[in-house]
């Protein structure tokens, strides 16, 4: 389903509600649910909160333009088909809302990367990793450094060497935090047009078998509370999880807005 968190900045901007855009989904998140949906005109005096929660994505996306049907808390086949189509166009683009104040501006928007970063593939650096690494797709074997852009590097060091003393190395392997998943990789999202971040040496993707690209927090590993800190280290260094702000990718992390 939507990410929590742009399910509380539609409901902010509503009016309806006033706390943090924290993607914890409280009482007054549901409060201000409940209140958004009664006041554009739904019965919802029966319906339970999971209920709800759904009908307030198909209102979100009926919003930005795609079909959902009614909007009835229920999940058929349009609003299947809406939710993937609402995946899609936000793999790589901006969402259709105004700016994401959560998402501090140390780095460009996606739109931006090539005038910040420059060319697909330049201006690469060695990191030197604080721990252990494992190749995801060959768990024999170690990896110690990776290349990555040199305007990403000094925060990524930075983010790892953290997350190396939250976690220490157990917990990081039992976690699955230490499966490296690729960083510098020049090619097209996805099922996109679009060049992917990795092209420009500015994503890392983690443990990629436990936290696959169409996988929401209820699959992906990544989205458990043991990972919490994890992906909150890189947000403070100005990086965004994909997996936090669209509930998809939950792999990926980038040093580029939305």
């Amino acid at each position: 389903m939507i990410d929590d968190r742009t399910a509380q900045r539609v409901l902010q901007n509503s009016g309806s509600y006033a706390g943090a855009i924290d993607g914890v989904f409280g009482d007054a998140s549901h409060r201000a649910m409940r209140a958004l949906l009664a006041d554009i005109g739904h019965e919802i005096e029966r319906w339970i909160d999971p209920r709800c929660r759904i009908a307030l994505d198909q209102h979100i996306m009926a919003e930005a333009g795609i079909a959902v049907g009614a909007i009835d808390g229920q999940v058929g086949p349009q609003t299947q088909m809406a939710l993937e189509r609402w995946q899609d166009r936000l793999r790589g683009k901006s969402p259709p809302s105004a700016e994401i104040a959560h998402q501090p501006a140390r780095f460009p928007r996606q739109r931006a990367v090539r005038r910040f970063y420059g060319e697909p593939g330049a201006h690469q650096v060695s990191l030197d990793l604080p721990f252990p690494m494992r190749l995801a797709w060959d768990t024999d074997t170690i990896i110690r450094r990776f290349s990555i852009h040199e305007k990403a590097h000094d925060s990524a060091a930075r983010a790892l060497a953290r997350i190396r003393d939250h976690y220490g190395d157990t917990q990081l392997r039992a976690l699955g935090l230490d499966l490296f998943g690729g960083c510098l990789n020049i090619r097209k999202m996805r099922g996109g047009r679009s060049l992917s971040m990795h092209s420009w040496g500015i994503a890392i993707d983690f443990d990629p078998a436990h936290n696959a690209l169409r996988w929401g927090r209820d699959r992906a590993r990544m989205a458990g509370p043991d990972h919490a800190v994890f992906l909150d280290i890189w947000e403070s260094e100005g990086w965004i999880s994909l997996g936090r702000e669209r509930n998809y990718d939950w792999m990926h992390i980038q040093a580029a807005r939305l």
